[in-house]
C-alpha cells in the first residue's frame, strides 16, 4: 500500500523547505524525548553521540545500512521541549542541511512540525518521500506499532512527483 504524502513547502528560518506534521497523544515532553534522545531515537531513525551542550553532536542513521557515514549536528538553537534548530553535514562532504521541529501541546495531543531545507526539486524527490518514511516511523515507534513493517520502497519512489511539484 502506497502511504500519502504529507509534506509542502513553506519557508522556515529563511531556507525553502519541505514541512509535515505529525500528531500525537502524548504530552509534549514524551514527543520531545522521542525526538532528542539517543536511545528514543535508535527506534526510528538512529543514534547520536557527543555532548549537545558543545553545540553539536555526531549522528548516525541506523536504517541506510552499515554504510551510512556519520552527520555532525550543529546546534543552532534549543528550546526544550518546544523548538530545536538543527544543521547537519555528512561527515567529509560540502553538502548541508537545516532542520527545525518545532512541538506544540494541546489537550494531551502534540503536534510535530518537521522541516527540512530543500535547494531544489530533484532533491525534494528524495528528501520529502524520505522524511514521510521516517515521521511514520516514529509514529510507529511511539504508538507501539511495528516499525520494521514500513518499507522505504513504499515511499520511494512513489511519492516523488508530489515533492517535485512543490518545488518546481
Amino acid at each position: 500500500m502506497t502511504p500519502s504524502a504529507t509534506g509542502r513547502r513553506e519557508t522556515r528560518d529563511g531556507h525553502d523547505s519541505v514541512v509535515m506534521d505529525r500528531v500525537f497523544r502524548a504530552p509534549i515532553e514524551s514527543v520531545w524525548a522521542a525526538v532528542t534522545e539517543s536511545d528514543r531515537l535508535e527506534r526510528w531513525i538512529g543514534t547520536w553521540t557527543g555532548d549537545p551542550a558543545s553545540g553539536s553532536v555526531l549522528f548516525r542513521m541506523n536504517a541506510e545500512g552499515d554504510d551510512a557515514k556519520p552527520e555532525t549536528f550543529t546546534i543552532h538553537e534549543c528550546d526544550p521541549p518546544r523548538r530545536v534548530s538543527l544543521t547537519s553535514q555528512v561527515v567529509g562532504e560540502q553538502n548541508a542541511w537545516h532542520f527545525v521541529l518545532e512541538l506544540t501541546e494541546d489537550a494531551g495531543t502534540t503536534t510535530l512540525t518537521f522541516s527540512q531545507s530543500v535547494p531544489d526539486a530533484e532533491m525534494a524527490t528524495g528528501v520529502g518521500p524520505g522524511w514521510d518514511y521516517y515521521l511514520d516511523r516514529l509514529v510507529a515507534a511511539e504508538t507501539g506499532g511495528d516499525v520494521a513493517a514500513l518499507d522505504f520502497d513504499d515511499y520511494y519512489p512513489a511519492l516523488s512527483d508530489h515533492y517535485r511539484a512543490l518545488f518546481s
